[in-house]
């Protein structure tokens, strides 16, 4: 289970026809965030890091690697996903050694997320490659979380062009909510989907992306309309 999404700051939002989403303010969004996801009560170690293949559990859901119903496939050295997920949306993990990992990282400064991509842990060029999927034990009206690209220096410090990092909402009856897609900057940028009409769809998202260097996340914050409206 991988796939095709990228998650960045500024130069571009692309959403889809019909869509229900849009880009919202991640500082706001953390501001009144009812969860906010972080890594650090695992054990600190360096990169690769631990291997997850069985995905992570938080208070609130869990994040694998995509959703039921959705194939994955390789894109060069990039994980995307296809197809619309089954209804009720069911979170998938995995496959072995191309799950998740989760490592100090550098430019956070804590530990992070980093999703392995088709080469395999613990590659250096599968590390922030994969897919993500983050499922909600309750429907939410935003999501957004903090992205380090430009993974060849995790400082952020030169390196290669980045790329773009693209977040898919869908409902928990597997129906697509929309998209953004935006492009990446060096360093740390800061990304967030939300769903329209005050009412709480949102169950699920995918992350994908295609920044040469891969990505790592950290910092993923959501909240109910309630708490995010005001």
């Amino acid at each position: 289970m991988r796939g095709a999404l990228a998650v960045a700051l500024c130069l571009f939002a692309a959403p889809l026809a019909a869509d229900e989403t849009s880009p919202t303010d991640y500082a706001a969004l953390r501001a009144r965030a009812t969860g906010i996801i972080r890594f650090d009560d695992f054990p600190a170690r360096p990169e690769p890091g631990h291997a997850l293949d069985h995905g992570i559990a938080f208070a609130g859901g869990r994040i694998g690697t995509g959703f039921l119903g959705q194939t994955t496939s390789a894109a060069g050295p990039f994980d995307r996903l296809h197809g619309q997920p089954a209804a009720p949306l069911t979170l998938l993990t995995g496959p072995a050694g191309a799950g998740l990992s989760v490592a100090y990282h550098r430019g956070f400064g804590s530990m992070a997320l980093f999703p392995v991509g088709p080469a395999g842990f613990p590659a250096l060029e599968a590390r922030g490659e994969g897919s993500v999927a983050i499922l909600f034990d309750e429907e939410t009206c935003a999501v957004g979380l903090l992205v380090h690209t430009d993974y060849a220096n995790d400082l952020g410090v030169g390196g290669v062009e980045t790329g773009s990092v693209t977040l898919t909402a869908y409902a928990r009856d597997g129906t697509l909510l929309g998209q953004i897609r935006r492009q990446a900057g060096r360093g740390v940028s800061a990304h967030a989907i939300a769903v329209g009409g005050g009412i709480a769809r949102l169950a699920g998202v995918t992350i994908e992306n295609d920044d040469p260097g891969g990505i790592a996340l950290d910092d993923i914050a959501f909240g109910t309309c309630a708490h995010v409206l005001g």
